[in-house]
């Protein structure tokens, strides 16, 4: 499916990468968001794999990608180094799957929380978001393929043992 030359990354909680056509992103999301960021015409992009919206307090000197609203700069900041504009990209915004829907809810599902924020620092940043797959139950798993642009989801129910990967 992907080059024999593509350079395959596997993102965890936390991380923001940026590469060119050579690469291919992967993540697992529960709860979890997952941004992409891709220039059509220069076939380079970033991802971010980010747990929660915000840290809550302000004074922190490093980015951390854990939290959306710093996980976003550090996306911006991956694809200025690629030498792209980030207006000029196109945004896709995953996850957000309510993993527990039995569970207690304080201040509502994480994982909305997490989908809204999403929408909203990328809107703030006049970003154009062309295609979302968020909330639900259960885990996605993601491919994103910086040469084409393309991400590929899976949406898998809590319980579901079925542990293929997309392809």
């Amino acid at each position: 499916m992907f080059s024999a030359n593509a350079r395959e990354i596997f993102l965890r909680p936390g991380d923001v990468a940026g590469g060119d056509a050579r690469h291919v992103f992967r993540t697992t999301l529960g709860s979890c968001v997952s941004i992409t960021l891709w220039h059509p015409d220069r076939r380079a992009g970033a991802m971010s794999h980010f747990l929660l919206p915000s840290r809550g307090k302000a004074g922190h000197r490093d980015l951390d990608g854990r939290y959306a609203d710093e996980a976003v700069p550090l996306m911006l900041r991956e694809l200025v180094r690629l030498g792209v504009d980030p207006a000029e990209c196109h945004a896709k915004i995953f996850g957000g799957g309510r993993m527990f829907p039995a569970g207690p809810l304080r201040s509502g599902p994480v994982g909305e929380r997490n989908g809204e924020i999403a929408r909203q620092l990328l809107a703030a940043r006049g970003i154009r978001t062309v295609a979302e797959d968020l909330f639900g139950h259960g885990h996605r798993e993601l491919v994103f393929e910086v040469a084409t642009g393309d991400v590929w989801a899976r949406q898998v129910p809590p319980g579901d043992t079925d542990r293929r990967r997309p392809r």
